[in-house]
């Protein structure tokens, strides 16, 4: 059985010099496996910034961290809410952000992104002056109806790391 058939590579630095990791992904079913086996290496404090067109897979992307992260309960876009919390080994923080109006607007963010869970912001780009420096943002490219693309760009050593073990 494949796991996913993935193009895994190492990709040189992007346009804004960081480093970048690839994978292809050939349906929903492998990403949110991709992502689960992510959340395995996950800790309390880390932040996935999720970038993708609508209908992209950033939602589905973030079930399977939440299967991964041991939560039970069904994971939804918070695109109304902003933020949903959910139990499991590690809280999750689920934030869709693609309604947020000001980049200035105090919404404490930041007390998310230094507690003890783990913290996925779809649309981050909306807020990035309030995101952490370290981080690990993912773009998800479709490729054609169920097949994507992923490049993860990872800011900070723990990020850079962490991209090599489960793109290795």
């Amino acid at each position: 059985m494949v796991f996913v058939r993935y193009v895994n590579r190492i990709l040189d630095k992007g346009e804004d010099g960081m480093q970048q990791f690839e994978f292809v992904s050939n349906n929903e079913e492998d990403t949110f496996r991709f992502a689960k086996n992510l959340a395995g290496k996950l800790r309390a404090g880390d932040v996935i910034a999720l970038e993708g067109d609508l209908g992209a897979g950033k939602t589905a992307f973030t079930k399977g961290i939440a299967c991964g992260l041991g939560v039970t309960r069904n994971v939804n876009s918070p695109t109304f809410t902003i933020i949903k919390e959910y139990q499991g080994d590690l809280p999750l923080y689920h934030m869709d952000v693609y309604r947020v109006s000001d980049t200035e607007e105090e919404l404490g963010f930041e007390e998310y992104f230094e507690d003890d869970g783990v913290t996925v912001i779809e649309w981050a780009h909306l807020i990035k002056d309030q995101l952490p420096e370290d981080l690990l943002t993912i773009h998800i490219f479709r490729l054609g109806d169920s097949s994507r693309r992923l490049v993860l760009k990872p800011c900070g050593d723990r990020y850079v790391s962490l991209c090599k073990e489960i793109v290795s």
